[in-house]
């Protein structure tokens, strides 16, 4: 009898464990200010891109490190820069950074740029955050793998605080009140300005006015509508009236103003 022969079946490799742990949602393992500080480095270099050697050299870190390259991942998460072919280039929102007078509302942005916090910030809008525990199981469902729930809490809760988002403390993420300026003001609806500056122009020309002359005019009735006889004559007494205390006459001479209105019988 033929020997029977023996066939070996490989065991199917278990997953890793970061295949099984990987998250499924963006979030940075770095801070917002380590973010920031290499699209001001980009900024400083060469205004808009520059080499990751330059920006190494700048800031004193190698450009083959774990740290820097995650430095720049951490800026491109947060919609900084760009990377392309060797080159790292600053976004809108890095050039806005990277400037002093629109860092605080490009901080805001930045913050609300990253996919796990601007779920996490429109979760518990308006509401008060869950303890260290309670945010991390938050964070999971959201799609934060398990094994990095707490750096990404503990990077979520830097971020938060270097955009502004505790100003009113720590247990809830306020969205920060930023002053408009010329650059980031929003522009006026077409027409908008023109009737903006006619009522201003209006109420300047108004506040020059003496307020009896302000009561009479209101008194005027619209055109083309009806006005009596009795009507015109009150309103032209009243204004003799506010004239004679309004202003002073230097003629010795005494006259006086009278009103008479003659109604046409011819029908």
């Amino acid at each position: 009898m033929a020997e029977a022969q023996q066939v070996q079946v490989e065991a199917p490799e278990p997953p890793s464990e970061a295949k099984r742990e990987q998250s499924t949602i963006g979030f940075p393992y770095q801070d917002l200010d380590e973010a920031i500080e290499i699209a001001k480095a980009v900024h400083q270099l060469h205004g808009s891109s520059c080499q990751p050697e330059q920006i190494a050299a700048h800031i004193g870190q190698s450009p083959t490190s774990s740290s820097f390259k995650g430095k720049v991942a951490t800026a491109k998460t947060f919609g900084l820069v760009t990377t392309s072919q060797g080159t790292v280039t600053l976004t809108q929102l890095g050039s806005q950074i990277a400037d002093s007078q629109q860092e605080k509302a490009a901080r805001v942005e930045a913050f609300l740029t990253v996919p796990l916090y601007k779920a996490v910030y429109e979760q518990f809008k308006g509401s008060v955050l869950p303890p260290q525990n309670g945010l991390e199981a938050a964070l999971m469902t959201l799609g934060v793998a398990g094994k990095q729930k707490e750096r990404a809490r503990q990077v979520l809760q830097r971020s938060a605080q270097q955009a502004g988002f505790y100003q009113f403390g720590t247990d809830r993420l306020v969205l920060p009140a930023i002053k408009a300026n010329a650059s980031t003001a929003v522009a006026p609806a077409a027409g908008a300005e023109d009737t903006g500056k006619k009522k201003k122009n209006k109420d300047e020309d108004d506040e020059d006015l003496h307020p009896f002359i302000k009561g009479l005019l209101k008194k005027l009735p619209q055109p083309d509508t009806e006005w009596t006889i009795d009507g015109r004559a009150k309103w032209l007494q009243a204004a003799v009236n506010i004239f004679d205390l309004m202003y002073t006459d230097s003629d010795d001479s005494r006259r006086s103003i009278n009103i008479d209105f003659k109604k046409d019988s011819a029908k």
